[in-house]
C-alpha cells in the first residue's frame, strides 16, 4: 500500500494554472504594488513613532505596529508563507541601496556559517529589551529599533550581493522562516524539468527578473525557511518549472532530510519567550516579579526579570534535551542530531501560541488603530478598544493551543515514524510526546487570566 504514495505529489493542485494569477505574478505589478503600500504606510509609521504623540495610546505607529501588524505576521507566515519578506519595506529598501550604491560583495563566510546564531541571538536580545527598556509601549522606542534596523539593512545592502540582510542578519528571519515551514503553501520546482535546464535563469536571473534573492536555487530547495515568494524565479524560469501548491499544514517538518540545531534551538526557546510574554501581561506578574527580587536578595527589578527571562528560555531547552536523552536508548544517535530534528515538533504550539497571545492585542484592542489613525487629521476618538468579548478572545485562544499542542504532538510522531518506522515511532517519540503535552497545558493555563492591554 505504502508503494502507491509517490503518485500522489502530482496530483498535487498547481495554483500557477490558474491563468489570471500566473499573469499577476508574472507582471510588474507583482510584488510592486503591495511593495508601495507597505512603504508607504511605513513611512507614516516611521513618522508616527519618531515625531508624533508620546504616549502610546494616542500614537497610530504604535497601534498599527504592535496591534496590527505583529499580530497578524504568525497568520501570515502560515497561510502564505514568507509573503511579507517579499513585500517588506526593509526588503525594498535593500533593493534600492544596492542598485544604486551596492558593491555587491560576496557575503562573507562567517555570515553564512553564523547567521542563523545571530539572528537567535538578536531576537532573544530585542525581546529581552522591550521588557527592560518598554520598545513596544513607546512610540520612541519603537522609532528607534526601526531606524537602528534601517540603518543595517543599508549598510548591508551597500556592501553585500542580494538581501543579505534578509537572508543572514534580520532578526525575524528564523521566526518567520520556522514559522512558514508549518504553513499551508510552498513554492518548489519541478526536479524532472530543472534536470535538463542549463541556464540556471531562476538563480542567476535574466532580463525577465533578477535572480532569487535569498540565495535560493528552486530546484535544490526542500523546504519554505528562505522562499518569500517575490516571484523572481517565476518570472525568469524559461521552462515553466515553478510549482505553488497547498499541502497539509507541518508535513514539511517530518519530510524533510537536513535539521538545523539552530532552527531547533529558536524553535524551543520560543516556548519560553512565548510563556515569558504571556506571564508579564497578567494581573499577578508584578507582585510576582517583587516576590523574585525578595526571594532572591535582589533590589533591581530589571535584574529579577532578566534572571526569569534567562530560566524561562534555558529551562525548555534542557527538558528538550532530556527527553532527546530518553529517546536516544531508542535511536542511537547522538544528542545534538535527535535534539535538531525534534526541535521542529514543537514549532506548531511556537506558532499557535504566538497567534493566541497575540489575539488578545488585535481583538481586544483593535479598534485603537482606527482612534489613532483619525488622531493623524485632528480627530480625536475615545470609546471601547476591543471588536469582541473577553470570553469569546479566550475561547479562541483556547482552541489555538489546542490545536497547537495537537499539531506539534503529531508532528513528533510523525518524525519518528519517518527517522525509525513505524515499530519504534511510539517509543522514540513518547518523551517528546510528554513534553509537548505539558508545554501546551502550561500555555494553555497562562490564557485562563484576562492579559493586560498595551494600549
Amino acid at each position: 500500500m505504502s508503494q502507491s504514495t509517490p503518485s500522489k505529489s502530482p496530483q498535487k493542485r498547481n495554483f500557477l494554472k490558474f491563468k489570471p494569477l500566473n499573469w499577476f505574478l508574472q507582471s510588474s505589478l507583482y510584488p510592486s504594488i503591495f511593495q508601495w503600500l507597505a512603504v508607504l504606510i511605513f513611512a507614516v509609521i516611521m513618522i508616527e513613532t519618531l515625531a508624533g504623540p508620546t504616549s502610546a495610546h494616542d500614537n497610530f505607529g504604535t497601534a498599527a505596529t504592535w496591534v496590527l501588524w505583529w499580530p497578524l505576521l504568525p497568520l501570515f507566515f502560515f497561510i502564505f508563507g514568507r509573503f511579507w519578506c517579499a513585500i517588506c519595506p526593509f526588503a525594498w529598501v535593500s533593493d534600492l541601496t544596492q542598485k544604486f550604491f551596492g558593491a555587491n560583495r560576496k557575503v562573507p563566510n562567517f555570515l553564512r556559517k553564523y547567521g542563523l546564531w545571530i539572528i537567535d541571538i538578536t531576537f532573544i536580545f530585542i525581546t529581552w529589551s522591550d521588557h527592560i527598556w518598554g520598545v513596544v509601549e513607546s512610540p520612541r522606542g519603537s522609532g528607534t529599533l526601526l531606524l537602528l534596523i534601517l540603518g543595517g539593512v543599508m549598510v548591508t545592502a551597500m556592501l553585500f550581493e542580494r538581501r543579505t540582510w534578509c537572508r543572514y542578519l534580520c532578526f525575524l528571519g528564523s521566526l518567520s522562516g520556522n514559522y512558514s515551514r508549518a504553513g499551508m503553501l510552498e513554492l518548489r520546482a519541478d526536479k524532472e524539468i530543472c534536470k535538463t535546464c542549463t541556464t540556471r535563469d531562476c538563480y542567476k536571473g535574466n532580463s525577465k527578473s533578477p535572480g532569487c534573492p535569498m540565495f535560493e536555487f528552486p530546484m535544490a530547495m526542500e523546504n519554505n525557511a528562505n522562499c518569500n515568494l517575490c516571484g523572481n524565479c517565476i518570472k525568469s524560469c524559461p521552462h515553466d518549472s515553478i510549482r505553488l501548491t497547498p499541502r497539509k499544514p507541518t508535513s514539511e517538518f517530518w519530510s524533510m532530510t537536513r535539521a538545523r540545531f539552530e532552527e531547533s534551538f529558536l524553535a524551543i526557546v520560543i516556548v519560553g519567550i512565548v510563556f515569558v510574554q504571556n506571564i508579564t501581561m497578567l494581573e499577578f506578574y508584578q507582585s510576582y516579579l517583587k516576590w523574585t527580587e525578595l526571594s532572591l536578595g535582589i533590589v533591581n527589578k530589571d535584574i529579577a526579570f532578566t534572571i526569569l527571562f534567562v530560566f524561562a528560555m534555558t529551562t525548555p531547552v534542557l527538558l528538550l534535551f532530556l527527553a532527546t536523552a530518553i529517546s536516544k536508548g531508542f535511536t542511537g544517535e547522538t544528542l545534538r542530531t535527535a535534539f535538531a530534528r525534534f526541535g521542529y515538533a514543537v514549532i506548531p504550539l511556537d506558532l499557535a501560541a504566538h497567534m493566541a497571545h497575540n489575539l488578545f492585542h488585535l481583538l481586544a484592542e483593535g479598534k485603537s488603530i482606527y482612534y489613532t489613525f483619525m488622531g493623524l487629521f485632528g480627530k480625536h476618538i475615545e470609546g471601547p478598544t476591543s471588536f469582541v468579548s473577553d470570553p469569546t478572545i479566550q475561547i479562541m485562544q483556547f482552541v489555538l493551543v489546542i490545536s497547537g499542542t495537537l499539531g506539534s504532538l503529531y508532528t513528533a510522531y510523525r518524525i519518528a515514524k519517518k527517522n525509525y518506522g513505524t515499530k519504534k515511532a511510539l517509543s522514540v517519540a513518547m518523551p517528546y510526546l510528554v513534553l509537548i503535552l505539558i508545554f501546551g497545558i502550561l500555555n494553555f493555563l497562562t490564557f485562563v487570566v484576562r492579559m493586560d492591554m498595551r494600549m
